[in-house]
């Protein structure tokens, strides 16, 4: 006797199913053509989430959400907008139904405040001028005397490798001063309130956790002294009184 080929459902429920799953595909991806122009769907509420020194309103603006802008409007263009806002590194924006934009956004890293022709301007770890208002945003920043990327570029260092050394840092400057005895040339000057600190302008990581472990080395044996000079292959200098 021959064996018969079983199924396990009736061949029309198969087929049925599987014209039910075509015909959910399609809905899926037809559907913010198709409800777009509902008055349901149109955007009343805009979530921002990672806003801190940006301007709402910029963010908002940067979307140029159409009269009447829908909710099922195209989520990958609205992102690639607010991507190209100057001070954002990241953006996503996602659909919240019936009626509501969430726009995610990561900020560039502010690094440093330096002068400006209209007052302090917020600058990142390549120099360059941030659109965040200080006064409001009430950023904490060092000052540096002038948008020099070389001092910005040792902050930005800082500022990466140790979060506390940072922010005790109240101003930066280039330091072409003396003391350059051992072949130390030129470079940065950190002042940290009574104290500072010199380093090379070339400084990697390591020189910068060099200082930190000398600074808790002095605090812990009470030493008081007044400069730290780093700029030195392979040795710090500890000076009771600052170079001239």
């Amino acid at each position: 006797m021959k064996g018969r080929l079983r199924f396990p459902y009736p061949l029309h429920w198969v087929w049925w199913s599987a014209a039910g799953a075509v015909v959910v595909a399609a809905l899926w991806i037809g559907a913010p053509g198709l409800l777009r122009d509902l008055e349901f769907f149109r955007v009343r509420q805009i979530e921002l989430v990672g806003v801190r020194n940006l301007s709402p309103d910029a963010v908002i603006g940067a979307l140029r959400l159409r009269p009447h802008a829908s909710v099922f409007d195209d989520a990958q263009a609205l992102t690639a907008r607010v991507r190209g806002l100057r001070g954002v590194s990241d953006a996503r924006v996602v659909r919240r139904l019936p009626a509501a934009l969430k726009v995610i956004v990561r900020e560039v890293e502010p690094v440093a405040l330096v002068p400006g022709p209209r007052g302090m301007v917020v600058v990142d770890a390549a120099a360059g001028a941030l659109p965040f208002d200080p006064a409001r945003s009430g950023l904490d920043l060092p000052v540096a005397a002038a948008a020099d990327s070389g001092v910005i570029a040792v902050l930005a260092l800082v500022q990466a490798v140790d979060a506390a050394l940072f922010q005790d840092i109240t101003a930066a400057r280039r330091w072409r001063g003396g003391g350059e005895e051992g072949g130390a040339r030129g470079g940065v000057l950190l002042e940290l309130q009574a104290r500072r600190v010199l380093l090379p302008t070339d400084a990697g990581p390591e020189v910068i956790r060099a200082v930190v472990r000398v600074t808790q080395d002095l605090a812990a044996r009470a030493r008081s002294y007044v400069e730290l000079d780093a700029r030195y292959a392979g040795q710090m200098v500890v000076r009771r009184k600052a170079s001239a």
